[in-house]
């Protein structure tokens, strides 16, 4: 990636004439084609005055009426115009692909490589001299940079902002942490479906993604110690007023960063990316965060391991007591002083010295943080967990690895050995879970095959498989559990991920039978499957490989080029180009 120019600052560099504008091709050109483009510009009201040389930003919008998370983009874009009009821009606002966490199915993952084409095309095809995301919901965020990081224009990430605290009868309550406690404890028999009426009235009472350290606030979080985003700009609560304003202000900013042509291959280098992991192991962030961040470092060309994450993790302690490792929420994480006081407390842990878009490090943007709760933001010296925030698995069961998050899981668990309990599918299992007559108990260990990229498909978050009935009314509350699904952020247990290979694709998981014997050792990063060599050569030699689950469309598409879990779940042929020989057809 290019390095500063001659060593400057991009505030010390010389600044873009109007004609090297990427948009001065389509509209300050003197032929045939310009003038299209500025009379059908005159068509939408706009007269010369408001575009010509000036930068054309355009704002990928993810706001549609079936995304709750982003219900206040609508105003947020206007917000973001009114920062680019100030700053002598010309916003163009571009609707792209919406994933909306909880309505769609099977899993927003299936889509977030498409969301990432569109807004690559978006921008190359369109006359976008830079461009500000708008995004947030799980998926939103890795598939708008991706496609970003592609172009390489300057570019801005507006963060939705989590929702407000829920509340129910007095009690606070967080967004899918406590779905998933208090549908356990309906389903045992605990609380009444007049009080899971009351749950599901009060746990997501405002715009904004969830207020746990899910994958949305570990994915802004991310962003923001990337340095693709303002700083502090990912902690304010969505209906926070500053929330407006910080869109304001990245619409004036953006503009800056074009005339000073600040790209993101000069914010995303290796340096950035692991102060990125350390951000998310720092929170104890969402497992799918190791897939989006793989994914997104491939992207901008670098290569991150899992086993790059699991060496991070183990020297970098939980500092965020938020659910659903912790107790606080997103708001009281920003009252306590938000990512800039924790990022100022990992200290030496990250490189302060790598760039951000408003053209200051890291560590100048990070002075003066302060942290005004020390039991929300811990100190490094009073962590809420030592390290591993996340843990990386090996062994003859995940030869590609494997993920758990061990400050969510029951800690006895950590180190363990039981009979496998196994299920074909997600149908197979939802049939069976609470048969009476299913033969298990709380030390056995649940696997659930086929959910992996290609088996579900999509890798959904059914990773925190159910407990059955019959154990959850004898008060167990977690079991070690293993699937090549994902999990959602906001969810807890013991529970293995993103095994790899998938069972779908003969991976190893899909030769594990009832009755096998699995080996769960975290401290010592093993997963295995207590069979010989010589049995799982066979079970392999007999296995058939399954029928594809798309015969067209974007759907065979997909299955065709996804890659595996432990390659970022990304397509074969988005490999990294050079952005600044993207290729793009001359306009005649």
């Amino acid at each position: 990636m290019p390095a500063n120019p001659a060593g400057k600052t991009p505030q010390d560099r010389p600044r873009k004439q109007p004609e090297e504008l990427r948009s001065h091709r389509w509209y300050g050109a003197n032929d045939l084609r310009a003038f299209g483009h500025r009379s059908r510009t005159a068509q939408m009201g706009y007269s010369r005055a408001d575009y010509a040389g000036k930068p054309v930003v355009a704002i990928i919008n993810t706001w549609s009426d079936i995304n709750p998370c982003h219900s206040h983009f609508r105003q947020r874009a206007e917000e973001v115009k009114r920062g680019i009009w100030q700053a002598g821009g010309f916003p163009v606002e571009m609707p792209a692909m919406s994933l909306s966490e909880p309505f769609q199915k099977p899993t927003t993952m299936l889509y977030r490589n498409l969301l990432a084409m569109e807004t690559e095309e978006l921008l190359r095809s369109y006359p976008a001299d830079g461009c500000v995301l708008l995004g947030g919901c799980d998926k939103t965020t890795p598939a708008l940079l991706m496609g970003a990081l592609a172009m390489d224009l300057p570019t801005l990430f507006v963060p939705a902002g989590p929702m407000l605290r829920g509340n129910w009868n007095g009690v606070t309550l967080g967004s899918g942490s406590d779905t998933w406690k208090y549908w356990a404890e309906l389903r045992a028999g605990n609380i009444t479906e007049q009080d899971w009426q009351g749950i599901e009235d009060g746990i997501a009472r405002s715009p904004g993604h969830c207020m746990t350290m899910g994958t949305a606030s570990t994915m802004t979080a991310v962003v923001e110690a990337i340095g693709m985003c303002l700083s502090g700009a990912s902690s304010i609560p969505a209906p926070d007023s500053r929330h407006a304003q910080m869109a304001s202000l990245s619409g004036r900013h953006i503009v800056e960063m074009v005339w000073q042509d600040l790209k993101p291959s000069e914010i995303v280098t290796p340096a950035a990316i692991d102060n990125g992991v350390r951000t998310a192991l720092a929170l104890s962030g969402s497992t799918n965060a190791i897939v989006h961040l793989i994914a997104l470092a491939r992207r901008a060309g670098h290569a991150l391991s899992l086993d790059r994450y699991d060496e991070l993790a183990r020297s970098t302690p939980v500092l965020a007591n938020i659910r659903p490792s912790g107790q606080y929420l997103m708001e009281d994480f920003y009252y306590a002083g938000g990512l800039r006081a924790m990022l100022a407390q990992m200290g030496d842990l990250l490189d302060t010295g790598t760039l951000t878009v408003d053209g200051r490090t890291l560590g100048e943007n990070l002075a003066g943080a302060r942290v005004f709760n020390d039991d929300v933001i811990r100190a490094r010296d009073k962590p809420l967990v030592a390290s591993d925030g996340l843990a990386v698995l090996r062994g003859n069961l995940a030869p590609d690895g494997a993920v758990i998050k061990p400050p969510a899981a029951q800690q006895d668990l950590l180190r363990h050995t039981g009979r496998a309990v196994v299920f074909r599918d997600y149908n197979d299992m939802a049939a069976r879970i609470d048969d009476p007559a299913l033969d298990i108990d709380a030390t056995c260990v649940i696997v659930l095959q086929n959910a992996g990229p290609q088996g579900a498909p999509g890798m959904p978050e059914w990773g925190q498989l159910p407990i059955p009935q019959k154990l959850l009314k004898q008060g167990v509350r977690d079991m070690v559990r293993i699937s090549d699904a994902r999990m959602s952020g906001t969810s807890y247990g013991a529970c293995v991920l993103h095994v790899a290979p998938e069972s779908y694709v003969g991976g190893p998981l899909a030769f594990v039978r009832d009755g096998d014997l699995i080996e769960l050792d975290v401290p010592a990063r093993k997963l295995n499957l207590l069979i010989s060599d010589d049995e799982m050569a066979r079970r392999r030699a007999a296995w058939v490989a399954p029928m594809p689950k798309f015969e067209r469309g974007y759907g065979k598409l997909y299955l065709r080029h996804v890659s595996q879990a432990d390659k970022g779940c990304d397509f074969d042929f988005l490999e990294p180009v050079d952005a600044r020989e993207d290729g793009e057809p001359e306009i005649h």
